[in-house]
């Protein structure tokens, strides 16, 4: 390896190693359980790293013997076997390469596979809080960057410490064996080529960390002001001159940043090509002036300079191994950051399933209030010094009601009574603190998770879809429907005319959170959706709320075909839906105040003749 390499792989080393800090055995020992199914793959490749670094000595020795046979007269034979010797040392120490980088790629590649389905799995058992709180792009980031950080611990570090450590041994053993006052020498002059690279490595770490910021914060911005309601959002209320000037100034920074960060490498790589180059004339000039006096052979100077490169190439690697190690367990210990976090949902052991009938839904005495940031996510992932303290606040109490096998619920109420907190815990995205949530009498926290999945179907008012074609939008909710299904559920959400319309019709790509249909086209997506899955349990937030009044109607007649002979919970926002309920709701406060019919609500002249009057009353149709 040259100088002008070891230059630049001592200076990323020390530019990307993260902070030192102390770490645990058993970080370690999580580690190990990731690397054992890989023990037998890691065993063949530091096996191997072993013999490359032997070989790795052996050709400047063999090249020294060569000089040697050449100076002395020796005859040709023995010339051209050393050389042949060299060209097969050369050629195995290429084949070693191709094995054991493709060792490497394998150990590596399978890590990274191990960690990010372990960390996406756990992931997706998270609680939705968690999911409210934290920032999309932290939580990638610990699937991508922090997750190739701790795949280089094996693939990458752990070789390079037991090759560079037998490499610098054997080295140091032959080059004594040669000459030891000029190897003492030439080791004399390590310092000056470390210690550069730490300082300097240093500097240019803090300037590299300023453009990453710089970088995020652009890319942050980017992103929010190109999704499709951030780009709306700009073009509104933004004011483009001011929006280009701030981007434009962290630009200019990272251009600042850029050109200083390749003069300081430059002068660095400069000034270790000098150091290099001494430390060679050092060689052959004291090797030299030993080879003229009779105390070395011509051959042993040639050797000790080729064996210099190879000395100082492990030296420095090793050098800063302690800093490289720590890095990788600073990854390590991010990505168990999150496998660390509980979910709070989880299923009970011998979790029971749902009897094949109509499901009967109750709350019984429920309170509940949403859990704390600390129980649900981390200051890492929501890129603040320390977690928002405020939370566990009862926000339902006492909550009781039953709605019968085929009956429709309404919620109704003002703004943060408790309507979408009730339609979140019958589906068990949270558990409750007090009081039972039943399906059947039976208490969600006993079923398994796939059986209440199986029975209930939600819309809600800003129904998801994913940056996917219509047809996968739908099979996300049954994967094993049929052509005939999927258009069945399209035309009794009056979308599939539409479809057919669409010049790749099921196969049509919707963009970013559907953004590319009209509100009402993507609620009545979501609303097929629902009618594919077959729930017998609907919950509906608001799931007319987007249509005009041509599509509601059309959506409705869908819907109350849907909802028939099932059991629904309803978040009630238009007159036609409280009418149709058996039951009314009105919550204040996390509180039931009053239930009943329509009619008899409003004979009772209280909270809901209230809401009446300042929310439905002019939906009612005028009389003839």
């Amino acid at each position: 390896m040259s100088m002008e390499v070891t230059a630049w792989m001592s200076l990323h080393h020390a530019m990307n190693a993260r902070d030192d800090r102390p770490f645990s055995r058993a970080t370690l020992r999580r580690i190990a359980t990731f690397a054992r199914p890989h023990r037998g793959a890691i065993g063949r490749f530091l096996a191997l790293s072993v013999v490359a670094a032997v070989l790795t000595v052996a050709s400047p020795v063999l090249a020294g013997k060569v000089v040697n046979a050449i100076v002395g007269g020796t005859d040709t034979d023995t010339v051209l076997r050393l050389a042949g010797l060299i060209a097969v040392i050369a050629l195995a120490e290429a084949g070693l390469g191709l094995l054991t980088r493709y060792l490497s790629a394998g150990i590596g590649e399978g890590l990274i596979l191990d960690l990010r389905t372990a960390v996406f799995d756990h992931v997706q058992r998270m609680p939705v809080a968690f999911f409210t709180r934290t920032r999309t792009g932290a939580l990638v980031s610990r699937l991508n960057n922090d997750v190739i950080g701790a795949q280089r611990a094996f693939s990458d570090t752990l070789s390079g410490v037991v090759g560079n450590a037998v490499t610098l041994l054997l080295t140091l053993a032959v080059m004594l064996t040669f000459s030891w006052q000029i190897t003492l020498l030439a080791l004399a002059l390590l310092p000056i080529f470390v210690l550069p690279a730490r300082r300097m490595g240093s500097r240019l770490a803090r300037l590299e960390r300023e453009a990453a910021e710089h970088n995020a914060a652009m890319g942050t911005r980017m992103t929010e002001r190109f999704s499709a309601p951030g780009a709306t959002l700009v073009k509104l209320y933004g004011r483009p001159a001011e929006e280009s000037a701030e981007f434009a100034a962290r630009a200019r920074r990272v251009r600042d940043i850029g050109v200083r960060t390749a003069m300081l490498q430059w002068i660095f790589i400069t000034a270790l090509t000098v150091v290099g180059s001494l430390a060679l004339a050092l060689v052959y000039g004291l090797g030299g002036v030993y080879a003229i006096n009779g105390k070395l052979a011509p051959g042993t100077v040639v050797a000790l300079a080729l064996l210099l490169s190879r000395l100082y190439a492990p030296l420095t690697a090793l050098a800063g191994a302690r800093v490289e190690v720590m890095s990788a367990l600073v990854s390590f210990e991010r990505v168990f950051e999150i496998l660390d976090l509980k979910p709070l949902i989880v299923d009970r052991p011998n979790a029971r399933t749902l009897p094949d009938e109509p499901v009967e839904v109750e709350l019984d005495g429920v309170r509940f209030g949403y859990p704390a940031a600390d129980k649900v996510s981390l200051a890492s992932l929501e890129d603040v010094v320390k977690l928002d303290g405020r939370g566990g606040d009862e926000v339902l109490h006492g909550i009781s009601f039953r709605a019968a096998p085929g009956e429709m619920v309404a919620l109704v109420g003002s703004s943060g009574a408790g309507k979408s907190t009730i339609a979140q815990l019958i589906p068990r995205l949270y558990d409750v603190e007090a009081g039972t949530v039943r399906l059947s009498g039976i208490d969600v926290r006993d079923l398994s998770a796939d059986a209440v999945r199986a029975a209930l179907g939600v819309v809600s008012q800003d129904g998801h879809l994913f940056h996917e074609s219509i047809r996968a939008n739908l099979l996300f909710a049954r994967p094993g429907a049929t052509e005939a299904e999927l258009w069945q559920v399209l035309d009794r959400a009056r979308l599939a005319d539409l479809v057919r319309s669409l010049p790749e019709g099921l196969e049509t790509v919707v963009g970013e959170r559907g953004y590319r249909l009209s509100g009402g086209e993507r609620q009545r997506l979501t609303i097929a959706r629902l009618l594919l899955a077959q729930p017998r349990v609907v919950i509906l937030d608001e799931a007319t709320a987007h249509l005009d009044s041509t599509s509601e109607a059309a959506v409705q007649a869908a819907l109350g075909e849907a909802l028939s002979g099932r059991t629904s919970v309803v978040i009630a926002h238009r007159l036609s839906t409280v009418r149709a309920a058996d039951q009314i709701l009105v919550l204040e406060g996390g509180r039931i105040v009053e239930r009943g019919r329509h009619a008899e609500l409003l004979a009772a002249d209280g909270r809901y003749a209230e809401l009446y009057r300042t929310q439905f009353e002019q939906e009612e149709p005028a009389p003839a």
